[in-house]
């Protein structure tokens, strides 16, 4: 079987895709880079460079992905998981990449397509934040600069007058000792491919994790987007949770209003939101799905 032909790039034009690239990460992290040098936090921001393990300088690398080469690249063999042919074009080393990380690609391809065949559920409202401070004492909670936006006991009634649904292990995870049998399921780590819906906040931010854990074999313009993604959920994420991060302003510039969840008002205002991620959310998953099948389609024949 003849191996798959790569898709040569030309010098001048993988480099404007890289430019572009590097561009648009200094215009996605100019705030955050301010302020690191001001010593300043964001509570809402911070999550993203915390939590998530890729750094600035990190997510600034621009890959073309699997099935490309670039023409006139040596100085990427100092990369990890590339190959430089005898002409100096460099590709993803797959050999060497999947003897490395196959399993992860495996896990994520099963956990990306698994969510993928659900409906979205709209019913959970944020719950999880709420649930994560319920009965905590205010210096126990996990954002101890931010107050409560209706309160302590306020914040309680909502998490004892509301049906938690959480599907979602990396957040149950986090609910108070008080708060984890009120929920309607028992996420676990080993159960999540059984359980991840598109309509969950954190598995829409968590397409950003799956695709950075891909490295190289996933396109830097759908990692780039997949971090447009969880931003923008973060937000949402925060706003409807029962933090005031009305002092705060999102990456349009503009103050952090309050979705208050515990309205009917609120309840509407955070189902739309969510319809909205689970589409952006799962037009990202196809496109790491496309790049997991485009490295295994070339590695197969590759060896074969």
């Amino acid at each position: 079987m003849t191996p798959p032909r790569l898709t040569a790039l030309a010098i001048a034009a993988w480099r404007e895709r890289e430019r572009a690239h590097q561009d648009r990460v200094d215009a996605l992290t100019a705030g955050h880079r301010q302020r690191q040098r001001r010593g300043e936090r964001h509570p809402v921001e911070d999550f993203l460079w915390t939590y998530y393990s890729v750094k600035p300088n990190e997510l600034r690398r621009w890959h073309p992905g699997a099935g490309f080469s670039l023409v006139d690249a040596p100085d990427r063999a100092g990369w990890r998981y590339y190959a430089i042919d005898e002409a100096g074009a460099a590709s993803v080393d797959l050999d060497a990449f999947l003897a490395k990380r196959a399993g992860t690609v495996d896990y994520v391809a099963r956990l990306l397509l698994a969510t993928r065949a659900r409906t979205p559920q709209l019913g959970c409202f944020g719950l999880h934040e709420w649930a994560m401070v319920y009965r905590l004492d205010p210096a126990q909670v996990r954002h101890v600069g931010l107050p409560l936006r209706i309160g302590h006991d306020a914040t309680d009634r909502v998490v004892e007058t509301h049906r938690i649904v959480c599907t979602h292990f990396d957040a149950y995870r986090f609910f108070t000792p008080d708060a984890a049998p009120l929920n309607a399921i028992r996420p676990t780590r080993d159960s999540q491919p059984e359980l991840e819906q598109p309509g969950c906040l954190h598995a829409g931010m968590d397409v950003y994790k799956w695709a950075a854990k891909l490295g190289p074999v996933v396109p830097g313009e759908t990692l780039l987007d997949a971090f447009a993604l969880a931003r923008d959920i973060r937000e949402v994420d925060m706003r409807a949770s029962p933090y005031d991060v009305s002092g705060y302003r999102g990456a349009d510039g503009r103050p952090l209003e309050p979705i208050p969840i515990e309205t009917a008002e609120g309840k509407r205002s955070y189902a739309a939101l969510q319809r909205g991620f689970a589409e952006r959310g799962d037009a990202l998953r196809v496109r790491v799905l496309e790049a997991i099948a485009t490295a295994r389609t070339h590695h197969a024949r590759a060896a074969a």
